[in-house]
């Protein structure tokens, strides 16, 4: 099992946002001008780039990314990636990893709104960042103009080459008053705009997985933390899509046998103002939300009578004890009506 690390020059877009270009939500790489050495899917690839010597197809060497060929032409290589959900783009990672001697030398990103279907010859788009250097394998990032939500962007490679992965940060755009006041909705779920805003410990898998959909695929696809060694316990703490009252959580160990956590409890509260880091010491203190409750090996956990009646909550905090590895939690509640997170 790889170790999974965070790139430690990564900017708190990061780990605060969804990755909007992510397939396993639903994004897909449209167009590409060219794509003959790689195809425009690998750059979405929600795995880190990985190099493997000596392999080649029949167009040369294979490599882990979109990557065009040899421009002999004026003009650049673009790609329309339409987005997991519209979305508003707080950052970007445009990842160079292994494309050495063949990496773009600048690029840049349009983006347009087109929720009835895909941009065409009169689609207005918008650059949301200018042209850039790149450097051959490296992690490029750039914080963007979160002022409007988009649907699609195009990424421009100047003039060609080859571009490992585009990661798109941000908060994914619904419609709330739309949704049914009696309705039960996954309030943490990534698609609706769920994220972790603090974890002590993702060794071995990032807490952001267990706000996926769908359950995992196998022991990588959650989170889990390495072996405590000290007392204690590990947590993470996630903020609510919207402000809600929890009716249901599920706590899935799909996959995780001889590690899963032995107990697992939930915190809760209903906050404004502060920031990430000053929630780390608050919700040691929060109230409870889910006591502690016994987990199994590779089993779906319902629960819903032990659960205290709070009333609406916009964060929680996810301990589990002693350690160990989650696949996903869903917390099911209705909207709070009038409350604003």
């Amino acid at each position: 099992m790889a170790v999974v690390t965070l790139d430690p020059n990564a900017p708190e877009y990061v780990r605060r946002y969804v990755n909007l270009a992510d397939p396993r939500l639903g994004a897909q790489a449209l167009f590409a001008t060219d794509e003959f050495f790689a195809a425009k899917e690998r750059m979405l690839n929600p795995e880190p780039a990985v190099f493997i010597p000596g392999k080649y197809d029949e167009n040369g060497k294979w490599m882990d990314g979109w990557e065009t060929r040899r421009k002999r032409t004026t003009g650049y290589d673009w790609c329309i990636v339409k987005l997991a959900r519209a979305g508003v783009l707080h950052g970007v990672d445009l990842d160079t990893s292994h494309f050495t001697g063949n990496f773009p030398p600048a690029a840049s990103l349009d983006a347009c709104y087109c929720p009835a279907g895909a941009p065409d010859e009169r689609t207005e788009w918008h650059e949301i960042l200018p042209s850039v250097s790149l450097q051959g394998n490296s992690h490029h990032y750039h914080a963007l103009d979160a002022s409007r939500a988009y649907t699609h962007v195009r990424v421009n490679l100047y003039p060609d080459g080859g571009l490992a992965r585009l990661r798109l940060y941000g908060l994914p755009q619904c419609d709330w008053a739309q949704r049914g006041a009696g309705e039960l909705i996954d309030l943490i779920a990534m698609e609706n705009g769920g994220t972790v805003v603090g974890v002590n410990n993702q060794h071995f898998g990032l807490a952001s997985n267990l706000l996926m959909p769908g359950r995992g695929v196998n022991m990588g696809d959650g989170w889990e933390t390495r072996r405590r060694r000290e007392p204690g316990n590990d947590w993470c703490i996630i903020a609510l899509a919207q402000p809600g009252e929890i009716e249901k959580i599920e706590v899935d160990t799909a996959h995780f046998k001889g590690n899963y956590p032995d107990r697992c409890s939930v915190q809760a509260a209903y906050v404004t103002g502060g920031t990430a880091e000053s929630l780390v010491t608050q919700s040691m203190f929060w109230p409870v939300l889910l006591p502690e409750q016994k987990l199994a090996m590779d089993k779906q956990h319902s629960f819903a009578e032990p659960i205290a009646r709070l009333g609406p909550i916009t964060h929680i905090r996810f301990n589990i004890v002693p350690d160990g590895g989650v696949s996903r939690l869903r917390l099911w509640g209705r909207l709070a009506r009038g409350a604003k997170a």
